[in-house]
């Protein structure tokens, strides 16, 4: 049994009891093949819950200090991180963008789902940032269909993105996928900048709808560091 399937079985009852997950527009993911995952970032627990709900593994990228640690703890951690489908990658360092990058395009070159969120970060208030490029140079250097979902109801069990998940009445969680953006019109286009940012802005307009969130045509980062 594989780390992923042994979690599932354990996390799955749990998650289901407590915060009633639906999961709309599933029928949407391929089968097989390789396909990128595109949504929206509201806090931590996303990347868990994300996996948890699908048959299929989602591989997505985290930062490699949640890997690093030597205490018990710090193993475990980097267990289940690695066995929810995380991929760790020093993302603050002068190449961490490039390393993302072909991190993604390889999970894809072997047939697998790669979960990506475009804001690049989680959102700071809960509307919808702007999307970075790099999920359009993705689907357009591999070929792999885009498949925008919205996670709804995570910032309400987790707010913040800090602290224990919580329970109680008005914690359900819904994950909604959309129809499959096929964007094979702009191959070989993925070193054109105005492509990449039409493509970009084609993934984010599907995920606002899917989400009902309020967009800001701002980094997300850039509100942070404000």
């Amino acid at each position: 049994m594989s780390r992923f399937v042994l979690l599932k079985v354990l996390l799955g009852p749990l998650l289901k009891l407590f915060f009633r997950p639906r999961v709309e527009g599933g029928e949407r993911i391929p089968a097989e093949g390789p396909v990128i995952l595109a949504g929206n970032h509201l806090t931590f627990i996303d990347s868990v819950i994300l996996p948890l709900v699908l048959e299929r593994q989602v591989f997505f990228i985290g930062k490699d200090e949640y890997v690093r640690g030597r205490s018990l703890k710090g193993r475990l951690m980097a267990w289940f991180f690695t066995a929810v489908g995380m991929i760790p990658v020093d993302r603050d360092g002068g190449h961490g963008g490039v390393a993302a990058l072909m991190t993604g395009r390889r999970v894809l070159e072997e047939g697998k789902v790669f979960g990506i969120y475009p804001e690049g970060t989680r959102s700071p208030d809960g509307r919808l940032y702007r999307g970075r490029t790099g999920i359009a140079r993705l689907t357009l250097m591999t070929g792999a269909p885009v498949v925008p979902f919205a996670m709804i109801g995570t910032d309400r069990v987790q707010p913040g993105g800090r602290g224990l998940p919580r329970v109680g009445p008005g914690r359900r969680i819904t994950v909604r996928f959309g129809e499959q953006l096929d964007f094979s019109r702009y191959e070989g286009m993925d070193r054109d900048r105005y492509v990449l940012r039409a493509v970009t802005d084609e993934v984010m307009t599907e995920v606002m709808r899917l989400s009902g969130q309020e967009y800001v045509d701002m980094y997300a980062t850039k509100v942070k560091a404000a």
